[in-house]
């Protein structure tokens, strides 16, 4: 959580995170083509977007933003929170330039021709909606005045007895 600069108010930490798929064996400026397509989509849209565009950098893009969603939903669990991965937009993606690879291909007359196999690093981010993180929050906090005192302990004991009974009901009907 930080504080909100003009209020003061303590604002809930949107989820961030990313993913980089290095040394794709692919132009960059290739690569450049797709990723303008999905910056600052819902991530949903830009999954569907990729699976329709035919070009052969759409399938490397669509990995990495499908890890970038699994490192989010790790994060929010390591964390503890829930996390809707419907409010997750791209939120940064770009296409930096690896290695060249040089090489050389025979000519006429004994020359060489050089060339160069390029290379891409794909990087694509994740961010949580800011109402979204807002509306997680809010629940969180719900929550917390739940559980206190008396009625939260009760609470909390008769979830831990109807977690004891479905886990004998699933073990008798194994057995």
């Amino acid at each position: 959580m930080a504080t909100h600069p003009s209020t003061g108010a303590m604002a809930p930490a949107a989820i961030e995170a990313s993913a980089t798929l290095r040394h794709v064996h692919m132009s960059p400026q290739k690569a450049r083509l797709v990723i303008d397509l999905i910056r600052g989509m819902r991530a949903a849209d830009a999954l569907h977007t990729l699976r329709f565009t035919k070009k052969r950098a759409a399938r490397d893009i669509e990995k990495v933003l499908r890890s970038a969603i699994a490192n989010a939903e790790h994060k929010a669990g390591e964390a503890g929170e829930s996390l809707d991965v419907d409010e997750l937009f791209v939120s940064r993606c770009f296409v930096n330039e690896g290695i060249r690879w040089k090489r050389i291909r025979p000519a006429p007359f004994g020359r060489a021709y050089h060339y160069q196999k390029r290379t891409a690093h794909i990087v694509v981010e994740v961010t949580e909606h800011h109402s979204a993180a807002a509306g997680r929050a809010e629940v969180a906090a719900a929550e917390a005045v739940k559980s206190k005192g008396v009625a939260g302990a009760v609470r909390k004991a008769r979830k831990a007895l109807v977690g004891e009974k479905k886990a004998t009901v699933k073990a008798k009907k194994k057995a």
